[in-house]
């Protein structure tokens, strides 16, 4: 049961184009979440063409996601207060335009601009989209609709090496950025004609110092993520932005208490489906962002793939999720099974799937076969706890505050991505220094320690060997993690329909009474 009603503010008809509206906002959030990990395959290339330095590379590839997601709730609160569909016209725009800026740069700066540029747009537009599917559909259509939004989110994000790669073998850089632009135009037109507008009937003024205290606490925890594994946890450049992100976000939480029109309604965490959901999205974006990163690195560094040939190599985990949503499968267990076991069995999928890719696709003789049986687990469980989540986080808060519930779960998809990238990796690291050879440098590098390898075939063997056991380790801390993060999660969520349930048998008890 709800904490709040879902029904959608603007009429209880049903839209008879919704699942076209569905498809455009779709193909809206698929281009969003393409350009977190297009990037990546591109760098040797960048390097090459612009002369990037190691800095600039990492600036170019988390411009874009540091923007993004310190603007995800500021975002979600305008688009309630001034339109959903107004915002979302604004993020096509804005996107377009930083996409064709990013195609034309000329230099390191101008391309990493263009790219922050986009991570405003794509603030816009992974809030309103979801924002829409909760005006559109109503409660029995909206889980299934989720399901396909949320098969579109994991296709984009993992798709992004494959259509990289695919591009770069035939065009220059410049490609990777071009070809949102007829996407932009085509959603321009299509939003404009079908999607209705919505917004907050309260007409709450805005919070701006609330969207500037959130937005300074966001960018500086997430730009801390990022520059930890490259500048060292205990290094100023990591801890300074910490404490002033930490510090703002603490300001923001006592501001929102006081203001009386608070961007973000702390009573929300008071709700435990809300904070059951949120418990297990954090760990369900930890775990898949990080073992993609850990992944990818392991099938070209170690088994040799190039670019394309890795993301290729990557798709099954994309296809399982969007051939299990586009069925069905998640909404129908989700109706059938309930949030609560519904999160628990598809985070215990992705924990066994983790360690699947742990076990039989790391070490000495490692091979594609064996990660092939942990992304299908892994595309399993993430079909199936993914819109049980969305729907349990936005079921939580009124339809007036959609958009500020899909900024909610914009920012834990980015925040949990960040932080499994920045935990894992910084595990791989430590582990693979701590069992290099002796003789190898112990920099936590894999280039370093080859090049020291030399032409030692057996220094070389030893160099691959403890690389991807170090791999091996990180997978399963991450599947560990996503594991207690299920159990999390499900028990939360099942104390929240206990409670529910409780509270709704007194009144109908007392029903009959009333009326007699």
């Amino acid at each position: 049961m709800s904490l709040y009603s879902t029904q959608p503010e603007t009429t209880a008809q049903r839209d008879p184009r919704r699942w076209v509206i569905l498809g455009v906002i779709c193909l809206a959030q698929l281009v969003v979440l393409l350009d977190n990990t297009v990037l990546n395959v591109a760098i040797p290339v960048l390097t090459e063409d612009l002369g990037a330095t190691t800095a600039d590379i990492q600036w170019m590839v988390n411009a874009y996601a540091l923007v993004q997601s310190g603007l995800l709730l500021t975002a979600g609160s305008f688009a309630d207060r001034y339109g959903r569909k107004l915002l979302l016209l604004a993020g096509l725009v804005l996107f377009g335009l930083g996409s064709a800026a990013a195609a034309l740069a000329q230099s390191s700066g101008q391309l990493i601009a263009a790219r922050a540029g986009m991570g405003v747009g794509g603030a816009l537009l992974a809030t309103t989209t979801l924002a829409v599917i909760m005006q559109v559909f109503d409660d029995d259509e909206r889980p299934r609709a989720i399901g396909l939004w949320g098969a579109v989110s994991s296709l984009g994000f993992a798709a992004g090496p494959l259509l990289g790669g695919t591009l770069l073998d035939h065009f220059w850089w410049g490609s990777i950025f071009l070809i949102n632009i007829p996407v932009a135009l085509f959603g321009l037109l299509a939003v404009a004609r079908l999607v209705p507008e919505t917004k907050n009937p309260q007409g709450d003024r805005p919070d701006l110092v609330g969207a500037l205290l959130s937005t300074l606490g966001m960018v500086g925890v997430v730009y801390a993520i990022i520059s930890g594994p490259e500048h060292g946890w205990g290094s100023a450049r990591v801890l300074v932005p910490a404490g002033v992100g930490v510090l703002a976000l603490f300001v923001f939480v006592r501001w929102e208490l006081r203001v009386p029109h608070p961007m973000l309604d702390m009573s929300f965490f008071r709700s435990r489906r809300f904070n059951g959901a949120i418990a297990g999205g954090l760990l369900v974006a930890l775990g898949m962002a990080g073992s993609l990163f850990l992944l990818t690195q392991h099938l070209q560094l170690v088994l040799g793939y190039d670019a394309l040939q890795a993301g290729l190599r990557t798709a099954p985990l994309a296809l399982t999720i969007v051939c299990l949503n586009l069925a069905g499968i998640g909404a129908k267990l989700l109706a059938k099974l309930g949030a609560a076991r519904s999160i628990a069995l598809g985070m215990s999928l992705l924990a066994i799937g983790l360690a699947a890719v742990a076990v039989l696709g790391s070490g000495s003789g490692a091979s594609y076969g064996g990660m092939l049986v942990g992304l299908v687990l892994m595309g399993c469980g993430i079909a199936l706890a993914m819109p049980a989540m969305a729907v349990s986080i936005m079921s939580a808060i009124p339809p007036a505050k959609a958009g500020v519930g899909a900024g909610v779960q914009g920012t834990l998809t980015e925040f949990g991505g960040g932080l499994g990238v920045a935990v894992l990796g910084a595990v791989l690291g430590s582990r693979f220094a701590a069992l290099l050879p002796a003789g190898v440098g112990a920099s936590g590098s894999l280039a370093v320690a080859l090049a020291d390898a030399g032409d030692d075939p057996g220094l070389v063997r030893q160099v691959h060997d403890a690389f991807g056991d170090a791999v091996s380790t990180s997978q399963l801390i991450g599947a560990a993690a996503v594991f207690a993060g299920g159990l999390l999660a499900g028990t939360l969520l099942h104390l929240a329909d206990r409670a529910a349930a409780q509270e709704q048998a007194p009144a109908e008890a007392g029903a009959p009474a009333a009326a007699g």
